[in-house]
């Protein structure tokens, strides 16, 4: 049986440019986008959102699904993510940023094509599926709870 761990990110688009954090992530320097693991209890929206904002200090308002990715490792583990697009505002300066994340920066899809130092493929391919796609309408995305 294949245990998925249950990731989204945040892909955010302003002026030509996009929002990734600059973060340590095993034993190297990389960029990604805001992104980490849904607690229990949280919707994926929820998740994407409370992510962002510890990883950027960006308040994030999703407004659509860009993709949903199943990533298989090397290692035998096996990523399940779910990137979202959506608007920020809000940010708050000085906000403690999650442990691990370094900084969070505002690249243009050519600077982020031209660097060595992605944590993972599903950085890229998310930000060409926001350029070729229409999102996915956030009420198809659904939370049930219980029976």
């Amino acid at each position: 049986m294949v245990h998925a761990e249950l990731t989204v990110a945040a892909v955010v688009c302003v002026d030509h440019r996009y929002l990734v954090v600059e973060e340590f992530a095993h034993g190297r320097r990389v960029i990604n986008q805001p992104a980490g693991h849904v607690e229990p209890g949280e919707t994926l929206q929820q998740a994407v959102i409370r992510e962002t904002f510890e990883e950027s200090a960006w308040r994030f308002t999703p407004t659509g699904l860009v993709g949903m990715y199943h990533w298989p490792h090397e290692d035998g583990r096996t990523t399940l993510r779910f990137a979202f697009c959506g608007e920020v505002e809000g940010h708050v300066a000085g906000q403690a940023l999650d442990d691990g994340i370094i900084a969070a920066h505002w690249l243009s899809a050519e600077q982020l094509q031209a660097r060595n130092d992605l944590r993972s493929p599903l950085v890229l391919q998310a930000i060409a599926d926001f350029n070729a796609f229409e999102p996915i309408a956030l009420e198809r995305v659904r939370h049930i709870r219980g029976r």
